[in-house]
């Protein structure tokens, strides 16, 4: 029988107080080697004091910090294998696009000619080539975060470490850098731990996720389970939309105390059949999808369900106190461990 693999990151039992705040709550967790993990929650969950840990920014109040194998609780972040990569870039503005590249080798004394080797083969990985005399005014947002990820990877670290980098770029920018950043970690093997609170980012370029919520990790899977199998009504609430049930509509649609359905999941039809009926409240046109809230006032469980009605599915979005009906698959309903906060 092969052996499991060393994890890339493994935490054990980590928190991190301060004072009588609990910024992370012992967290254990387990990353792969060569794994695109993603930790995802709001702002003050605990996901950039746990980044900040295993980059040795932040020391553990409890518990054990390993990289590849060897514990490095306790060491400054130049004695890790790891590099990270800030939203802000953090780039010397005095300094050429070569030399910001290459900055970390200067400080190790490499002799200049490999030096400027190696960061224009970094710039040509991260599709910037001829672009090493310039300096960062002269770049654009997006060109600017490339060169701090050349610059992270000069070192080839083990791990890196990425603190919500694309978060002061546009839109369609940042779509544009998703798609290069998980390209780039299939390209280089490198194991990535991205920290973001953006759900559409974590759902599009991880191949797990950890939410992250009051200090504790609430649920870690694969984009399909967090999304589809949520563990909690937070986890439910916070990626993606979601009907969350409780009371007479959980028990009589799940049979449980709480449950979530999904607006993409329900469809408009005809009286007969419908699993719920009731008045639309709102229309929000989204452009992919239109998004229905309807007042549940007929037979069965008193509630606000909103439906996701796709673009070009071949029949208008209802009108505001238009009367409709609601139908769903049975096992569209997901069942949520313990009863509703």
């Amino acid at each position: 029988m092969p052996a499991t693999p060393t994890p890339a990151v493994q935490l054990d039992g980590v928190s991190c107080h301060f004072g009588s705040v609990r910024a992370v709550d012992g967290v254990d967790l387990a990353i792969a080697p060569g794994e695109f993990f993603t930790l995802l929650g709001p702002s003050g969950s605990g996901k950039t004091t746990c980044l900040r840990m295993i980059g040795g920014f932040t020391l553990p109040t409890a518990g054990r910090i390993l990289i590849g194998g060897e514990d490095v609780s306790m060491r400054p972040p130049y004695a890790r294998p790891v590099n990270t990569v800030f939203q802000d870039y953090a780039l010397f503005p005095h300094m050429s696009i070569r030399d910001n590249v290459a900055y970390s080798l200067m400080v190790k004394k490499v002799p200049r000619p490999e030096r400027e080797r190696r960061a224009e083969e970094l710039l040509e990985l991260v599709r910037l080539p001829g672009v090493g005399a310039r300096r960062p005014a002269q770049l654009s947002g997006g060109q600017r975060q490339r060169v701090a990820l050349a610059r992270a990877l000069i070192n080839e670290p083990q791990l890196l470490l990425l603190d919500e980098p694309l978060g002061a770029l546009d839109l369609k920018l940042r779509e544009q850098m998703q798609t290069e950043l998980k390209l780039l970690q299939r390209t280089l093997g490198i194991t990535f731990l991205f920290i973001t609170h953006d759900q559409h980012e974590a759902l599009s370029m991880s191949d797990r996720i950890g939410v992250f919520n009051d200090g504790r990790l609430e649920q870690v899977g694969a984009p399909h389970e967090v999304y589809n199998a949520p563990a909690t009504r937070f986890v439910a609430q916070f990626v993606g939309a979601a009907n969350v049930l409780d009371g007479e509509a959980a028990r009589q649609w799940a049979g449980a105390p709480a449950a979530m359905l999904r607006p993409e999941r329900i469809r408009f039809g005809a009286d007969r059949g419908a699993r719920a009926s009731g008045t639309v409240s709102e229309v929000q046109y989204f452009g992919a999808f239109t998004r229905v809230r309807v007042e549940c006032n007929g037979a069965g469980p008193a509630v606000q369900l909103q439906a996701d009605l796709p673009e070009g599915a071949g029949s208008p979005a209802p009108l505001t106190g238009e009367r409709v009906h609601l139908h769903w698959d049975e096992h569209a309903v997901h069942r949520l461990a313990g009863a509703l906060e």
